[in-house]
């Protein structure tokens, strides 16, 4: 009886236990900063990023130069190790997950999801002096000069299948110079985990267990589960790969009254001892200086990821100087060449009524149009296979108007994004 009850006990506190946010930066950091090699790779790549913060504190004076910053492309390659084996159909279903993944990182990263109203429209009384940041960033599954030996050509996207990342692996030279995300098995107790600054020119990866990536119905093995079902736990480990620390202090409120060198630098997140779970009303957490909330709704707390929005400008200052930092790291290959592939076909007419035209120069005989929001919610995918058409009538005659975005995309996957306006 005892050794039942002991077993129930445990089940019990797994279960519990899943159903908050986890993290598993900290233990990532102890491992790199008790390996002599990694640990001064790591001080020297952040004596980088602290100029470049310096630099961007200068540019924050000057408020044409921050305007001006031009957006950033960043190559993206999502790794399944576990989905070697499974069937074509499947394949196709895990490379539109990894899609959705990255339409929600762009709205995430770009203050364009559209929970971020609950902050300008209300949350907002809350937090004098704080603004909503936005990295202008454009995520993009990389599509030319794969890595040899992937078996991927051009024009493929990068995504695999069992082939690389295996052994529980972290980095990939294999990989070095893209923006890496391994889906996989990382038990019930941990959502996700990266370097608190990691290196695209080691291969680092952020690590996403498969039951935290992207939203939806997923695909078999790989079914998102609420609370984390809406793509934010990349979101957060994300956040850590450009340098952003939890907001929160580890049960510990700071006697230093620097907060460009206490709890995680970033001076307008209101320092916290403790994470925030679940859905905490607004307003209702304090801070350590008891004159302030808690910023639970900020993407680097622990809360649900439906009452998760926002980073802020500060940490969108800090996420760019470390861009800064290592854009040098990134592949300059891996992205398609926009202007070329604007050559093969069109979209009009853009503003559109409620359906547009794709009018291609060549024809294609297999392809697949998916329209989403600016949420990263598709709200129209379609297959056109076998076709002897050089163009295509898409009918959203019923959707509201605004901003949407259109994929274009080969069998093998993605070819183009193009944005297109809803009147």
């Amino acid at each position: 009886m005892k050794l039942k009850l002991s077993l129930l006990w445990l089940i019990v506190i797994q279960i519990s236990f899943a159903q908050q946010r986890t993290c598993g930066m900290e233990q990532k950091m102890q491992q790199i900063m008790n390996d002599p090699i990694a640990r001064q790779q790591y001080l020297q790549q952040q004596a980088q990023f602290e100029v470049e913060l310096q630099k961007m504190a200068t540019l924050s004076r000057n408020s044409n130069a921050v305007n001006n910053v031009q957006t950033i492309r960043i190559p993206v390659a999502v790794h399944y190790p576990s989905a070697g084996a499974v069937t074509e159909s499947v394949k196709t279903c895990l490379r539109a997950l990894a899609q959705n993944q990255i339409n929600i990182l762009n709205a995430d990263y770009n203050a364009t999801n559209a929970d971020i109203v609950n902050f300008t429209e209300n949350d907002a009384s809350f937090y004098p002096g704080i603004s909503v940041g936005n990295l202008g960033v454009q995520f993009e599954l990389a599509t030319e000069n794969h890595p040899a030996g992937t078996g991927l050509t051009n024009g493929q996207v990068a995504v695999t299948f069992g082939t690389d990342f295996l052994s529980g692996a972290d980095s990939d030279p294999t990989w070095a110079g893209y923006m890496n995300m391994v889906v996989r098995n990382e038990g019930s107790s941990i959502l996700g985990y990266s370097p608190l600054g990691g290196s695209p020119a080691s291969g680092h990866t952020v690590v996403i267990n498969r039951f935290a990536f992207g939203s939806g119905s997923g695909c078999a093995g790989f079914v998102p589960a609420a609370p984390f079902n809406l793509g934010r736990t990349l979101t957060h480990e994300l956040g850590h790969f450009f340098n952003l620390d939890h907001t929160f202090n580890n049960g510990t409120c700071s006697t230093n009254t620097n907060c460009n060198t206490q709890g995680d630098r970033v001076c307008d997140t209101p320092e916290v001892a403790s994470e925030s779970y679940e859905c905490p009303e607004v307003g209702t957490v304090g801070s350590c200086s008891f004159e302030q909330f808690a910023l639970t709704m900020n993407y680097m707390d622990y809360v649900d990821d439906a009452c998760m929005y926002m980073f802020t400008l500060g940490q969108e200052n800090r996420m760019r100087a470390y861009y800064n930092a290592i854009v040098s790291q990134f592949s300059t290959t891996a992205l398609s060449n926009n202007e070329v592939l604007d050559n093969n076909f069109k979209i009009y007419p853009n503003p559109s009524k409620g359906s547009f035209t794709i009018e291609f120069k060549e024809l294609t005989n297999s392809y697949a149009v998916e329209v989403y929001d600016i949420t990263g919610k598709v709200i129209y995918d379609n297959n056109f296979e076998l076709t002897s058409s050089l163009v295509q009538t898409i009918n959203l005659e019923n959707t509201g108007s605004g901003v949407y975005f259109v994929n274009i995309k080969t069998d093998n996957g993605l070819l183009i994004t193009k944005k297109i306006v809803m009147e």
